[in-house]
């Protein structure tokens, strides 16, 4: 990679300290994609976490793990490690349910986060970090998350060289190179100022719509009557509200999708069982007046007098909530006969999972060497300007300029580009910057275009001619940040059509 042997050249031409910093980027590009998991508290990020991974693993319920950031990783043996601000580490199993004790048995005030080693075929591609929730809880706990996360500002180095973060922290938990962000049924102003602070890397670059996604979680608990044009379904009420929530977060987050976090665990990681299916099967037999009325609400489903035992039915409440449990009832009642794993199925299917597991390959997976890269070189500035020494930082600058001009590097371009129309660093007129958005947020050509579904003659056609009219905006009337970008766009649309265009006789 072109980035990697920009940091391998430098090393011998910069100071220790750049140089080990170097180091660290090195092996950030060679490992995958950090994915940090935010949001306020109480809105399901652990419970999400578990279903992205299919595994019960993160504690959900308030207590000592969930005041901790903690990154869930690929390892040949399943095991934690309490890494302490001093370097200390500490091995812990599992506990017997097979999830993160939940009590440690140490100071947390002296902990600097946890590492999770699992066997999991999902990690291999994607570190999963499962953040503390923002907003609500204790002041340190924020700012463990903030610090690890690349969120907190560091004070500057002094004449020594030092600075205020511990190595270890450092280097163990530098950043989150991508943000899945959960909010609930209401986007607060802090919600904004939650993913703005969520930065990629060390080198405090603004979560943005290339690297950031957000879900609108717990989606059945949503009335549909208060959603003008639901109909009263839902699923229907969650997709709008979604819409309405991705138009106030953009251009900070690629889109919002609706999910229910709690079936989809239950479903993904083994908790939904074949006595739970039969449990649903005797509820599917009531009297459907009985129980209508039971679904009313949790209390009434519990105390409700039936044949379905209520510590069972307590048990379907935890796992399926209302709405999972009438969904898996109608389901059973359209098949009877349907097995044990495909209501299981089924309710993964409702749970609205795979469409966020599809967003994030879109978003992430499918561009993850992209945002790594971006993110390295940014990293990479970063350190260049910390080191103080003037001739160090300009032999650094000059090698990404390089380095930036090289044909292979438009990927790189096009992100440093989509960041600064984001961000607000470089202001476009809103019909222009909603077009940098789109070319730079989608890896589908169709979508990019704006021309889902068209056939390649038009969007050749289309690409060319956009093509060159950012040519001519870069050339006349356009500000020197804004020609900077256009340029840049204008190759996006010119290699889009090279690659779609019908091929020569």
């Amino acid at each position: 990679m072109s980035v990697a042997n920009l940091c391998h050249r430098l090393q011998s031409q910069v100071s220790a300290r750049t140089s080990a910093g170097f180091a660290e980027v090195l092996r950030r590009l060679g490992a995958p994609l950090q994915v940090a998991v935010a949001g306020r508290i109480k809105s399901g990020k652990s419970t999400l976490v578990n279903a992205l991974i299919g595994r019960r693993v993160a504690p959900t319920d308030i207590g000592e793990c969930t005041r901790l950031v903690t990154r869930f990783q690929y390892g040949t043996v399943d095991r934690v490690e309490i890494v302490f601000t001093d370097g200390r580490k500490q091995v812990l199993p599992f506990a017997s349910d097979g999830m993160i004790p939940a009590e440690l048995g140490v100071d947390i005030t002296k902990v600097s986060h946890i590492e999770a080693y699992l066997t999991n075929a999902v990690l291999q591609g994607m570190t999963v970090i499962d953040t503390p929730g923002l907003g609500s809880l204790d002041a340190a706990s924020v700012s463990r998350t903030e610090l690890l996360l690349g969120a907190a500002k560091h004070r500057k180095d002094d004449e020594e060289g030092s600075d205020d973060l511990d190595d270890t922290s450092r280097n163990a938990v530098a950043g989150a190179e991508a943000v899945l962000y959960v909010v609930t049924q209401g986007v607060r102003a802090d919600d904004q100022q939650a993913l703005a602070a969520f930065t990629a890397a060390t080198a405090s670059r603004e979560a943005g719509p290339v690297n950031a996604i957000a879900v609108l979680n717990k989606a059945d608990t949503i009335a549909p009557e208060s959603v003008e044009g639901s109909d009263g379904d839902i699923w229907k009420a969650a997709t709008i509200l979604s819409e309405k929530q991705a138009s106030t977060l953009k251009p900070r987050v690629a889109d919002v999708l609706p999910v229910i976090g709690l079936i989809a665990e239950s479903a993904e990681s083994g908790g939904f069982t074949s006595a739970d299916a039969e449990a649903l099967r005797a509820l599917a037999d009531l009297d459907d007046d009985v129980l209508q009325t039971m679904l009313i609400s949790a209390d009434i489903f519990t105390s409700w007098e039936c044949d379905v035992p209520a510590g069972t039915r307590l048990r379907l409440l935890e796992k399926l909530d209302l709405f999972g449990v009438s969904h898996a009832v109608d389901v059973i009642r359209k098949e009877p006969e349907i097995t044990a794993g495909a209501l299981r199925r089924s309710l993964l299917d409702a749970s609205g999972l795979e469409a966020v597991r599809q967003r994030l390959s879109v978003v992430f997976a499918a561009r993850a060497d992209g945002i790594k890269a971006a993110a390295a070189l940014a990293s990479v500035t970063a350190l260049a300007h910390a080191s103080g020494d003037p001739a160090e930082r300009q032999r650094v600058h000059d090698a990404i300029e390089v380095l930036l001009a090289k044909p292979e590097a438009h990927q790189l371009r096009l992100l440093e580009a989509l960041t600064l129309v984001a961000s607000g660093a470089v202001d476009m007129p809103e019909d222009l910057s909603e077009e940098v958005l789109r070319v730079g947020s989608n890896a589908d050509i169709g979508a990019q275009l704006g021309k889902p579904g068209a056939p390649r003659p038009e969007l050749a056609a289309h690409a060319l001619e956009r093509a060159g009219w950012w040519r001519s905006f870069a050339s006349f009337g356009a500000t020197p940040a804004q020609s900077r970008v256009a340029h840049v766009v204008h190759r996006a649309y010119f290699l889009i059509w090279q690659q779609v265009r019908e091929p020569q006789a």
